[in-house]
């Protein structure tokens, strides 16, 4: 049966399983060893090269829910995405990369590319036209993230793919946010997808990777600068990060649900003077988002009223965690010009909309009730 045609749980809690020969247990067999044989073997295993047994076999379970040919998975987000570019990109290429993303690839960008002769423009907006006016001789990628971290812009897939197309550009995106329960980007023309895959593949803010999905010809060129940095992933992670794959589905379909709900129910709140939600009617890409996305995803954003300290705010709740991550089955949230945009400057942050008052919302699986009675308590508590 083609690995398309099956559900989407079926193949969260199937494929990518590594047979257990052995015992017949109902769970992959965990294979520690950084020594395998190399004679007479079909292939020669080896964790820098990305291919013992549970780094291979849940690689397929990536590839099958991104529908690619193929995917790599690395030692973390970054560790993916920097090793796609250097993979893309060599002295003298130009990337156009998306003005509103995650702020550590903005500043591996502005950090890194430099070093490497490598240049960059980022967009005035995220319309495909405003692509296209950043396109140069040299521009040999395009980069987005939609929606996007953590303004939760939605950039139109189709267009960019087509755009690249057109001018013989690879595309890549960061599908972190969606997943790819909520968002195909293979299937719309984009030719490659990553995913910092500490966020919704593992779900439980215990593991830390990172994962590439492309057509084969694509991930062998990213593996063959990838075992040269060095980016693998622990074999112990690698079977954790298999086993919270098995309810990715499920999870990440609650928690959408759930943040659809607390979203609607921020929008009316007379403390909250604005919420960033594709899924709301008044979000700008609300239409768009709808025509490219299952589901809107479980990330929100929303900005308190000036009356009202962000941080302060975050100290008073009782339920929903302050943390530097997302996507865990528990709800938590954060002050992005404090964390994930803090090596920004006061100026890029405003020039992006970043504003003191942003929280960035990442919603769990618990009853939207209490999450509800844990924001208004918090908020009471400083009026």
């Amino acid at each position: 049966m083609s690995k398309k045609k099956l559900g989407l749980n079926t193949i969260c809690s199937h494929i990518g399983e590594v047979p257990d020969t052995q015992f017949k247990g109902a769970v992959s067999p965990m294979f520690l060893s950084s020594s395998y044989e190399f004679l007479d073997v079909d292939v020669k295993r080896y964790p820098r090269y990305f291919n013992t047994p549970n780094q291979d076999y849940l690689t397929k379970k990536i590839a099958a829910l991104e529908h690619s040919e193929a995917a790599m998975i690395f030692g973390s987000g970054m560790a993916a995405i920097s090793t796609m570019f250097l993979a893309f990109l060599k002295q003298g290429d130009h990337l156009v990369v998306q003005n509103t993303l995650y702020g550590g690839t903005v500043n591996f960008i502005k950090e890194e590319f430099p070093k490497y002769g490598i240049d960059f423009t980022f967009t005035n907006g995220y319309q495909a036209e405003d692509f296209e006016a950043a396109i140069k001789d040299n521009t040999k990628l395009i980069h987005i993230e939609t929606p996007s971290n953590p303004l939760l812009t939605v950039t139109d897939i189709k267009a960019i793919a087509a755009l690249g197309k057109s001018k013989g550009i690879f595309t890549s995106i960061d599908n972190t946010f969606a997943s790819p329960v909520n968002q195909k980007p293979l299937d719309l023309g984009i030719d490659m997808v990553m995913h910092s895959a500490t966020k919704y593949f593992g779900g439980h803010s215990d593991i830390c990777a990172g994962a590439v999905a492309s057509s084969s010809e694509h991930i062998e060129r990213i593996w063959n600068v990838g075992k040269n940095l060095g980016g693998s992933l622990s074999d112990m992670t690698v079977w954790m990060l298999e086993r919270s794959m098995k309810t990715l589905g499920l999870r990440v379909k609650a928690q959408t649900k759930n943040a659809m709900k607390l979203a609607k129910w921020l929008d009316k709140h007379p403390k909250i003077s604005k919420v960033y939600y594709p899924g709301l009617k008044s979000h700008p890409e609300h239409q768009l988002a709808k025509s490219q996305m299952k589901g809107f995803g479980a990330m929100l954003s929303f900005e308190l009223t000036e009356d009202l300290n962000s941080q302060e705010f975050q100290k008073q709740l009782k339920l929903i965690k302050s943390s530097m991550s997302l996507a865990g089955v528990e709800s938590t949230l954060l002050s992005p010009h404090l964390t994930s945009h803090a090596l920004l400057t006061q100026e890029e942050r405003d020039a992006i909309g970043i504003s003191d008052q942003l929280i960035r919302f990442s919603v769990g699986i618990e009853n939207t009730k209490d999450l509800k009675e844990d924001i208004h308590q918090a908020i009471t508590a400083l009026a």
